[in-house]
């Protein structure tokens, strides 16, 4: 989908704004960037159909869910297996948070949340028994030092 017209620094800040506190209202934005609500209104809406802001969600705290512990997977396929395959195999595992394809000696990497450590080994299990899944290698995430939500500036930057 190709945007209307290209991002200005007004509209990286309204959605810096958005992703820090998405319940603000557009009087509160604009009062941050310098314009009316209904001008804010108005780039809100050209943003969501232009597909730059593609919904609206809620930060939970994992633990608060009883997912404590947070782990990366390497993913290690076949040769003959394609992106598509990996992403059937993990499509339905509800321990994953987010997936990728990646360059290097995986073919992907999983973000996963669960409760403790039995049931990481309960979820490699169930991955490695995946024909498509030749091996995985798991790294246990310590503590997070950085989590943005996007490549935005944050809101309480100045400038751009």
């Amino acid at each position: 989908m190709q945007r209307s017209r290209p991002l200005d620094p007004i509209d990286r800040r309204i959605v810096a704004l958005l992703q820090e506190h998405a319940k603000r209202t557009f009087g509160q934005i604009g009062a941050d960037v310098g314009l009316s609500a209904t001008a804010v209104k108005r780039r809100v809406d050209r943003l969501e159909r232009d597909g730059v802001i593609v919904g609206y969600g809620a930060r939970i705290d994992p633990q608060m869910l009883g997912e404590g512990l947070e782990a990366l997977i390497e993913i290690y396929c076949s040769d003959r297996t394609a992106p598509a395959d990996v992403g059937r195999s993990l499509r339905g595992v509800d321990q994953i948070v987010s997936a990728f394809t990646v360059s290097g000696e995986a073919d992907a990497l999983i973000r996963v949340r669960v409760e403790n450590i039995p049931e990481l080994e309960k979820l490699v299990e169930k991955l490695r028994r995946d024909p498509n899944i030749v091996r995985t290698r798991t790294l246990i995430v310590l503590s997070t030092l950085v989590d943005k939500p996007s490549l935005f500036a944050t809101a309480s930057e100045d400038g751009q």
